[in-house]
């Protein structure tokens, strides 16, 4: 067996064992440690306490209630000096808002909120620059917000939402997952979105579904037809029931249509063509 052969035999040997350490430890139902303590656990329609006090990126404190008014909020929970994935969220949300005709300010507000306690205003101003400079909409000055807050407050907000997040002594940072959370103007979960990468179209039906149908445009409401959200996966799915229900409608309308042409032929074929007493009486 020549090096090139033996390396791949125990690159798979390799990665047979890693799937039945993996397999093995979800019969046993356990989590990998670093796991323990880390989930998102949806929560939809849960009421998130509005009167949480936090400092925005001015070091100004407000109520979590002056962002719900009349329009929908996407809640972002990272924290700001998190090395990786905090960035990666932050990122993402950026290239779907990016990527939308709809503008935070205008349509819907953007939340950003800290879960550490040790950072400061300061610390959430300079990366709301940061942010809002690569947005660009001038409306965002008024619609994405980065908050921190103390310990109490911030866990209050995290249990509302279902967001568990633990620190790791080992590397010194925050161990958490990454979503983010659509909330109604009223402040209820409406919807969640995983991962680290959002589609626009799936951020845009949230809000419009959040929203109640009060922003979006009557190809949103099509679109709404024919997607459902999924919890599971924290997407959009094309609704094929919904479509099968359209298309049966459509097929019954189009079969009564013929029909009624069909009907009408028939008669005026039964009926003949007018006779020259009655053409002459018309003359």
């Amino acid at each position: 067996m020549n090096a090139q052969a033996t390396r791949i035999a125990l690159i798979a040997i390799l990665a047979m064992g890693l799937l039945g350490l993996r397999a093995a430890a979800q019969s046993a139902g356990e989590q990998p440690r670093a796991l323990q303590g880390i989930s998102i656990e949806q929560k939809l329609d849960q009421q998130v306490p509005l009167s949480l006090n936090f400092l925005d990126s001015e070091g100004r404190s407000v109520r979590l209630s002056e962002y719900f008014q009349d329009q929908p909020v996407v809640l972002a929970l990272v924290y700001y000096d998190c090395p990786m994935l905090c960035n990666l969220i932050l990122n993402g949300t950026l290239r779907a808002l990016r990527a939308m005709d709809m503008t935070a300010g205008k349509e819907f507000q953007v939340v950003t909120v800290s879960f550490d306690p040790r950072e400061t205003p300061e610390v959430a101003n300079r990366k709301r620059k940061s942010y809002l400079d690569k947005y660009g909409r001038p409306e965002a000055e008024r619609g994405w917000a980065f908050l921190t807050g103390k310990q109490d407050q911030i866990q209050s907000l995290t249990q509302a939402v279902g967001f568990r997040y633990r620190w790791d002594a080992e590397t010194q940072q925050f161990a958490h997952a990454g979503a983010l959370i659509v909330l109604t103007p009223e402040g209820k979960v409406s919807r969640y979105l995983f991962g680290v990468e959002y589609s626009p179209r799936d951020l845009r039906l949230g809000l419009v579904e959040a929203s109640e149908n009060r922003i979006g445009t009557a190809v949103d409401q099509i679109l709404l037809y024919c997607f459902q959200y999924n919890p599971l996966t924290g997407k959009y799915s094309f609704a094929v029931m919904n479509i099968l229900r359209a298309m049966g409608i459509l097929t019954l309308i189009s079969i009564g249509g013929l029909i009624l042409v069909l009907t009408r032929r028939d008669r005026r074929r039964r009926q003949g063509p007018p006779s020259e007493a009655a053409e002459s009486h018309r003359a």
